[in-house]
């Protein structure tokens, strides 16, 4: 495990909430993906989950934010990670660090070749994180690590919709390309989903979404949600507004979109607080932000000055 000294400026961020132990959930994925960097890490005392420690790290191209804070919102496939390989070999590797038998991880989709990949396999590790790992030399990845959302349940079908709506939401956006089920898909498309897969750019960062090919009663859950990282107040305000607009506004900056899909919108400067912070300072900012629902900056300098 390699460790540095700065997170990047990534804006959208993915956000993983484990049950326990930052530390054996960083080196385990250290241990699956090579050159896996540890960013950051920390703890915050006076949550409702008690003490919760906190870790950024970078798996390949992409950084992710990871908080261990209870038993409380299980993972499930309804957000997966495509990781972009080069070889076979490569797949072959990662695949089985993953769902080795002594840590628990299963197949969801077996490893073998497909129509749309040499070789793949979507695999459920042993945190219950979803991932999708493929080989493919007709497609030239944008990113090493592909954050994907599955709509599927009450939302089954509204993928495009929500394609459309994200794209003009975040700036610095755009559709890369659309795949719809067909006539040919029927024998494997059991609900009302149209996209069967979709390459999308928010805030220069490569996504994907589908609607879910099977009838399920999968909906989203807060253990995977996206961080967006805002320079001011100003920002913080359009994002919240955007995104809470038709869904559910919740607390310390997390909310629901109209999808039910849940985002973080986040001031950087409250990350600046909490790493640089004396533990007076992160206490008061902490207390502070537990009562808010969209994050108020002036009353988080406001804490954190008032703490010195």
């Amino acid at each position: 495990m390699q460790k540095e000294a700065q997170v990047g400026s990534q804006k959208i961020t993915p956000f993983l909430w484990f049950e326990k132990d930052v530390k054996g959930v960083l080196n385990f994925y250290s241990s699956v993906f090579p050159g896996t960097k540890v960013l950051s890490g920390g703890e915050l005392d006076g949550t409702p989950s008690g003490q919760v420690q906190t870790a950024s790290l970078k798996i390949y191209d992409v950084e992710f934010n990871f908080m261990t804070a209870g038993p409380y919102l299980p993972f499930n496939p309804t957000v997966s990670f495509i990781i972009a390989c080069e070889s076979k070999e490569e797949v072959d590797d990662i695949w089985g660090k993953l769902i080795g038998k002594e840590d628990g991880g299963r197949a969801l989709m077996p490893l073998q070749a497909y129509p749309f990949a040499e070789w793949y396999g979507w695999a459920q590790d042993k945190y219950g994180v979803s991932w999708q790992i493929m080989y493919s030399s007709s497609i030239k990845s944008p990113q090493k690590v592909i954050p994907t959302i599955m709509f599927a349940g009450d939302v089954c079908g509204k993928a495009g919709e929500a394609l459309d709506f994200y794209t003009k939401v975040f700036h610095d956006s755009k559709v890369n390309y659309v795949m719809k089920y067909d006539e040919g898909d029927k024998e494997i498309v059991d609900s009302n989903g149209v996209i069967k897969h979709a390459g999308f750019t928010i805030e220069n960062f490569f996504m994907a979404l589908m609607d879910s090919g099977r009838k399920s009663p999968l909906n989203f859950k807060q253990a995977i949600s996206f961080v967006v990282s805002c320079k001011d107040q100003e920002e913080v305000d359009y994002y919240w507004n955007k995104l809470s607009n038709g869904g559910e506004e919740i607390q310390c900056g997390w909310l629901n979109d109209k999808f039910g899909f849940p985002w973080q919108v986040v001031p950087a400067c409250l990350g600046e607080m909490l790493e640089k912070g004396n533990p007076e300072q992160v206490s008061a900012v902490t207390q502070a932000f537990m009562k808010m629902k969209k994050f108020n900056v002036s009353e988080l300098e406001k804490a954190f000055n008032g703490a010195k």
